[in-house]
């Protein structure tokens, strides 16, 4: 009976699976279907785009620096063994480009913007500001949900720009500054071993990529949140634990076809 009760639970919880990931999909495409052949509210995009920036800044500038310092740090530690501390810098680029700086930009991203993307949304239910836009013939995807979901997808490529410079600078600081490796071969072996198409290209793919996918699944928890305290809540948990597990997940993917294996 155990076993029956054990497969019988995880038949259920694979159906709730795929039909969240159903009613997600349709969401998507109902409120892109609807905006897309519309006139789209710039003002509103690009105030979205500068609140969540500007929310999301600090911490990527902080986590930025220090993820830096520590890959120089370890990895200096680490090159020194062979005699290669000089190829310190193209360790610490080709790692910020192709993996830290979208993968720590969008985890960054989905604990700042994402959760509150999707308590927004949810405390427009609480409050009945969705149905009384409803009410007034006034399409709240249209209005609401496509100005939100189009400036994050633009902000998580920028934020991942900015992650990717502190993190060199972070990492020259103490390379150059507190382990005293040249300044000339630091920059030098950095410019020679990365490429701007395959590695800074691929990076920014990512983040593009994991913007489309987080925004998503924070406006979806948002707007189908139980209108309650406990909901929105729940529904604020769900964005982040989901939506971290999904980047890991497509990282990993889209690691492994961008170089073939």
């Amino acid at each position: 009976m155990n076993a029956v009760t054990a497969i019988v639970a995880f038949g259920q919880w694979g159906i709730i699976v795929m039909c969240g990931c159903g009613q997600s999909v349709l969401f998507l495409e109902k409120f892109i279907r609807r905006s897309i052949l519309n006139r789209c509210r710039w003002r509103d995009v690009f105030a979205q785009v500068y609140l969540l920036g500007t929310h999301s800044l600090p911490v990527i500038l902080v986590a930025g620096g220090f993820i830096g310092m520590v890959v120089a740090l370890q990895g200096f530690h680490t090159l020194q063994k062979f005699g290669a501390e000089a190829q310190l810098s193209q360790l610490l680029a080709l790692s910020v480009f192709r993996e830290l700086g979208p993968v720590m930009t969008a985890l960054l991203y989905v604990g700042r913007a994402g959760s509150a993307l999707t308590a927004e949304i949810g405390l427009m239910q609480v409050t009945e500001q969705i149905p009384a836009m409803e009410v007034m013939a006034i399409d709240p995807l249209r209005r609401v949900i496509f100005p939100r979901y189009l400036s994050g997808v633009i902000s998580v490529p920028i934020l991942t720009l900015i992650f990717d410079a502190v993190a060199l600078w972070g990492g020259y600081y103490i390379a150059v500054i507190w382990l005293g490796l040249d300044v000339g071969t630091f920059w030098s072996n950095m410019k020679a071993s990365v490429l701007f198409n395959t590695d800074v290209l691929n990076g920014l793919y990512k983040s593009f990529i994991f913007g489309l996918v987080v925004n998503w699944l924070a406006l979806y928890h948002g707007y189908t949140a139980i209108p309650t305290a406990a909901g929105v809540g729940l529904a604020t948990t769900r964005t982040v634990v989901i939506s971290s597990l999904l980047i890991l997940m497509l990282d990993f993917m889209m690691t492994a076809f961008m170089l073939g294996v």
